[in-house]
């Protein structure tokens, strides 16, 4: 119940913030929107003309991942260095919920208000290149919340990092390139990728959204990858998240920036 009380709260949190600055939640939209608009104008002028169509889906899906990617994965990185500057981390570590818990009510706070906005975008994207992808929810969901539960585990990985080290924008803007690689390369192309974060879960969201495929068609082997993948790194993402917050407040660093 505490729990569900501190998720609505940041929930509240996220859209306050997104309306409270709102040229810099504009900004952050128009730069994806005109990012898109490159790759697109790219395909359709020196693409393959017979490939076009597939290839302008395959660039949507790709491109509507790398951002709620960023997005889960990066954030958490980013509010624990804010909290840190701002000087109130240590008191996050004093609340009866700990740490973790609230950070992880953040990631799903913010995945939850991110993904309307990620929704609008896949659509704008759509009728921009007028291509219409297969929307089936009830295919797209599971797959969908086991990837979120992987990208979680990762996005703990970064916040457990960042109460030790503090500084690590250079790397979280690295990390931006690294989340477009694993999102943009085929496991075709590389299939060891497959265990990878969320990799496998964005080819599978390919699959149904591009060629139709429904949950049912997808083999035992890929769903048990999918699910032990969202298992494996959430469980490492909360081990090294506690371990690093254990040595933070061992060192007394959650007191200093």
């Amino acid at each position: 119940m505490r729990f569900l009380n501190v998720l609505s709260a940041n929930i509240r949190r996220e859209f306050i913030l997104l309306k409270r600055y709102l040229p810099n939640t504009i900004a952050m939209l128009v730069t994806f929107y005109v990012i898109f608009i490159g790759m697109f104008f790219g395909i359709s002028l020196i693409g393959d003309p017979t490939t076009q169509d597939a290839n302008i889906q395959y660039v949507i899906v790709n491109y509507i991942f790398w951002f709620l990617a960023m997005l889960v994965v990066n954030d958490i990185g980013w509010q624990i260095t804010n909290e840190a500057t701002q000087g109130t981390l240590e008191q996050l570590g004093m609340s009866p919920m700990g740490i973790w818990r609230i950070m992880l009510s953040r990631l799903l706070s913010t995945t939850i208000v991110e993904f309307i906005i990620i929704i609008g975008l896949l659509y704008l994207s759509m009728f921009t290149a007028g291509q219409w992808l297969n929307i089936d929810v009830l295919s797209i969901l599971p797959i969908l919340i086991l990837t979120l539960i992987s990208m979680f585990g990762l996005g703990l990985i970064i916040a457990g990092f960042t109460m030790i080290i503090k500084q690590i924008q250079a790397f979280l803007q690295i990390l931006q390139f690294l989340l477009a690689g694993l999102t943009f390369v085929p496991l075709s192309v590389a299939p060891f990728l497959a265990f990878f974060p969320f990799v496998k879960g964005v080819d599978m969201v390919r699959e149904v959204m591009i060629n139709g495929t429904t949950i049912t068609e997808f083999g035992v082997g890929d769903i048990s990858i999918l699910v032990f993948n969202g298992i494996f790194y959430f469980g490492i993402g909360l081990f090294i998240f506690l371990r690093c917050e254990r040595y933070a407040m061992s060192k007394g660093l959650l007191a200093h920036y």
